[in-house]
This record gives structure tokens, sequence and C-alpha cells, in this order.
């Protein structure tokens, strides 16, 4: 006897066909096929389904009920095992992290646009500057801003962005320039905190020199307050390239300590290492890189 499931396939074709043959010409088997498979069909329910003539076939009442039931579930059952590249690729929720201003200026932008094109992605986002367990927390996608070396992780590095210490013209007309990194100390900074800790995180420089500002006048663990801050001309702050470079080029912050410039930090999008990849995954993927790369 076969399977119930191709059992359920033979007879629907069968109720949507004129007769057995046509029906076994549909799914490329053999009209005895067809009628074996009927007929083990109408031992299992305890009912005739087709009436048999010379002239061919009729379904019955009781046949065209089953089938009804029978097309819906056998197309259900084929729905969980079609294959991804035959299913909406653009379709579906994908769930992401990124640190909070790279995510707002860099990956933002992307998931908009993608949005526009592909009415039915779905995103759910969470932007922190704490480093989240993207394996624990089901997140499908991950940016990152920094070093990467998890093997749990498919990661992909798309730009090495340099670090800025920067200030207002005002913030510098009012204290002047830091000659030195050890006069930072002596002058009004910012600084975000590490979440993880509790503690500011480290300026970095070159050579691999770093310093944690002492008493700085604005600390947040936003680095979008941190941002605002430093715009604002409260304190000398550090800031990655994407954050400062258009307002360094704009006049509104002014680097100092270039000499002593840190080296530049990678970015990375990364997705944990789970078996086949979702098409919709693999769309907002590739065009993160490809954006973010950009």
């Amino acid at each position: 006897m076969l399977n119930r499931l191709e059992m359920l396939r033979i007879f629907v074709a069968a109720a949507e066909a004129r007769n057995f043959k046509e029906a076994a010409a549909r799914l490329g088997i053999s009209p005895q096929a067809v009628t074996r498979a009927v007929q083990d069909l109408e031992a299992v329910q305890g009912e005739l389904l087709f009436h048999r003539n010379t002239r061919g076939i009729q379904i019955t009442t009781y046949g065209e009920h089953l089938a009804t039931q029978a097309r819906d579930s056998v197309q259900q059952v084929d729905a969980l095992f079609q294959s991804q590249s035959a299913q909406e690729p653009s379709a579906g929720l994908v769930r992401l992290t990124a640190p909070v201003g790279l995510g707002r200026r860099l990956m933002l932008p992307v998931l908009l646009a993608l949005g526009r094109q592909y009415p039915l992605l779905r995103f759910d986002i969470q932007f922190s500057d704490t480093h989240a367990d993207v394996v624990d927390e089901r997140i499908d996608i991950g940016v990152r801003f920094g070093s990467m070396h998890d093997s749990r992780y498919i990661a992909r590095r798309v730009a090495s962005p340099p670090f800025r210490t920067v200030g207002t013209p005002e913030l510098i007309a009012q204290h002047g320039k830091p000659k030195t990194i050890e006069q930072l100390h002596e002058l009004p900074t910012t600084s975000l905190r590490d979440l993880s800790t509790g503690r500011p995180w480290p300026w970095y420089f070159s050579g691999g020199q770093h310093i944690s500002p002492v008493n700085p006048r604005f600390l947040s663990s936003d680095s979008e307050a941190e941002f605002d801050a430093i715009m604002a001309g409260i304190g000398f702050g550090q800031l990655p390239g994407f954050m400062a470079d258009e307002h360094i080029a704009s006049g509104k912050l002014v680097p100092v300590l270039q000499k002593l410039q840190p080296e530049a930090w990678d970015i990375y999008v990364y997705r944990p290492q789970r078996g086949p990849v979702p098409p919709r995954i693999r769309l907002v993927f590739d065009q993160l890189v490809a954006g973010l790369g950009g």
C-alpha cells in the first residue's frame, strides 16, 4: 500500500481529471497505479469514491467532500517541503542588531530602501552599543564595529573606518588643542559607558596606546547622546569616521592628535551558522554587505 500522503495526492489528481488515464498522465505514473491508489483509499475510508462504468468514472458525493479536504491538506504539506529557491525571497521577518550610531547611519538606510522595494519584508531591529548574543537571541543578521573572531558566525568585512579625536571650533578656541594624550585629562571630554562593565570605554591611539579620560564632563551609555554632546561643544570626544567625517568636512568638528590616530577598526556584517539560509536572509545580508561596503 502507498503511504497515505501519496495516496491522497493521486486521488486529488483523479478527482480533477476526466478519467484515471488523464490523471496518470498528469502525475507521470501508469493508469493501473491510479486505480490501485483509489482502491486502497476506498478500503481505508470504507466508502466508494468513484462510480465506474464502461463510459468512464464519476466521483461520488463522499468522494467530492473528501477531495476538497485532501486538496488543501496536500497543498499545505507540499508547502512545508517546498525548496527555498522556489519560495518568495522577499517576504517574511528578518531580525537584526547593530551598534546605535552605526545602525542608524549605515544600516537603517539600506533597510528602508529594501522595505520600499519589497513590501512583504518585515524587520525587527535591535540597536545597542552592547554586543548582542546573536545565537541566543535568535538574531538573523548582525553588524559589528571591531574584532570578529567567533566560529559560530559567517562574517564579511565590509569597511574599515578610522577613529577621529575631535572637538568643535568653539571648544578649541576656549581650551586649545591637546598636544599629548595626557593633556586630555586636563580638558573637558565625553565618554561612552560600556554597559557590560559599567566603566567608560577607553580611547585608542597609535602604537596600542589607550586611555580612559578622568572625570569626563559627559558620560552616557548611548553613543548618539555622546555624539550630540560633542557636537554641542561639551567636550572633546573620539568618534568613528562614519560619525565624524562629514562634520569635519563641513568645519563643525576639528580633528586633534592626528599623528596619534589609531589603526582603523573593521565593520563586519555577520550571521549565525544555522544550515540552510532562507532567501530573505540572504537578500538582506547581501544588500547590507553591498550598502555598507559602498
